[in-house]
């Protein structure tokens, strides 16, 4: 049984963000014991509400990015909305915000703003661009960085259109590398004793996600651009995705064991000793004789399932391309407890990503569901000091929201 509090046991995040990156990164904090409190617009709140997938008007997106938080809904553009945020602000450990750069400092909300009031602040940022640079004031999504960032001119069938990559890895990789950030931010406080502006861009994540892309135009003077190549890796021969008779698999032998082993598999010692394949800078001289011959050796296996286990008991590493029916049903994600489920006040009992944080001595497990809009209006306003009397003239006046849902939510 976990014996440690969690790490971040005793921080509060106020999480002032919308859609994915900043929510991912705060939903993250919170698994990692902080507690965020995530606040909102009325009436519609979050965007992330309005993006499916929807199940009886909730939306899947919203409940897997915010769970573990406390909600609550402010009109700021009211006076009292704004002075109810900044005694929020006041004793907060971190701040995480993703709007365009600049649009927060007209609301009253911005770095310099918060920070004059709690010097102790850990602000982070988050952008498609940054809060320097000709391209700062651009809106963009994840979307834009993967594109403008090169990493989509490299994936898809050379000739055709780069496909949609289906994850969201500029937001993903953005908001843990935020992660990252605020907590070397505390622990810096720690000693300094001051907050600092964090400034996360997701085009820089991209950019920085490249491990050979960059460096071998870099180093090659500009004569090398990694293009399309569709299903391998000409640089990693055999790395790639192979068809067989009822579905996909990868097959990962680009080092000389692995294809040793691969060889002595497909085509006997014979093949294992082929001069063409003996090392890397030969394989990939040699790479399309290397891929049919693993074509060949597929093509003469009656499934996926019948690949695997032989490349398996050849010990070669390889996998099966899964369909999501698949993951769920997998018993290594089931053991790690990668989906979680939890009790929902309208949807009963859902499934949901976890996230992949496992400590030896503190459980992460969510700590609850993601809020209703504004369901814990009257508890973050009652321990701000406002009285009961101050919540209901709030709420009467609209400064405070909350949808009808909230009476029934979970506490």
């Amino acid at each position: 049984m976990a014996s440690q509090p969690r790490p971040l046991a005793g921080i509060k995040v106020v999480d002032y963000s919308h859609f994915l990156a900043g929510p991912f990164m705060s939903r993250c904090l919170s698994a990692l014991g902080a507690e965020v409190i995530k606040v909102e617009r009325p009436k519609d709140g979050d965007a992330g509400r309005a993006h499916p997938y929807f199940k009886d008007g909730q939306s899947g997106y919203f409940l897997q990015q915010n769970m573990g938080k406390q909600g609550i809904c402010i009109n700021l553009k009211d006076p009292r909305g704004l002075e109810l945020m900044h005694k929020l602000v006041a004793d907060a450990d971190v701040f995480v915000e993703n709007y365009r750069p600049g649009a927060l400092d007209r609301l009253g909300l911005g770095y310099k703003q918060l920070s004059a009031l709690n010097p102790r602040l850990v602000y982070c940022s988050v952008s498609a661009y940054g809060h320097t640079g000709p391209a700062s004031s651009r809106p963009g999504f994840g979307l834009i960085a993967e594109a403008m960032s090169g990493a989509m001119a490299q994936v898809g069938v050379p000739g055709e259109p780069p496909p949609l990559l289906r994850m969201p890895l500029a937001d993903m990789y953005t908001g843990i590398h935020g992660v990252a950030a605020v907590c070397a931010a505390l622990v810096g406080r720690a000693t300094s004793g001051k907050g600092q502006h964090i400034d996360m861009a997701l085009y820089d994540c991209m950019v920085s996600m490249h491990d050979f892309a960059i460096q071998r135009y870099t180093l090659s003077d500009g004569k090398e651009i990694p293009k399309q190549t569709g299903h391998d890796q000409p640089e990693s021969t055999v790395y790639g995705v192979f068809s067989a008779a009822d579905g996909h698999l990868v097959i990962a032998a680009q080092v000389d064991d692995a294809w040793k082993r691969l060889a002595r598999l497909i085509g006997g010692e014979e093949l294992a000793s082929d001069r063409r394949f003996l090392d890397p800078e030969s394989r990939n001289a040699h790479r399309l004789e290397a891929l049919d011959f693993v074509k060949g050796w597929i093509a003469t296996q009656p499934s996926v399932a019948a690949c695997i286990a032989a490349l398996d008991a050849a010990g070669v590493p390889c996998a099966p391309v899964q369909s999501i029916d698949q993951v769920l049903a997998d018993p290594q994600v089931q053991a790690r407890g990668m989906i979680v489920e939890q009790d929902h006040p309208v949807l009963g009992r859902i499934r949901l990503p976890n996230l992949p944080f496992r400590f030896s001595d503190c459980d992460t497990a969510p700590t609850g569901i993601a809020p209703t809009l504004g369901q814990h209006n009257a508890d973050v306003a009652a321990s701000l000091g406002y009285s009961a009397a101050e919540i209901a003239a709030l709420e009467q006046d609209g400064v405070l929201y909350a949808e009808p849902v909230a009476d029934r939510a979970l506490v």
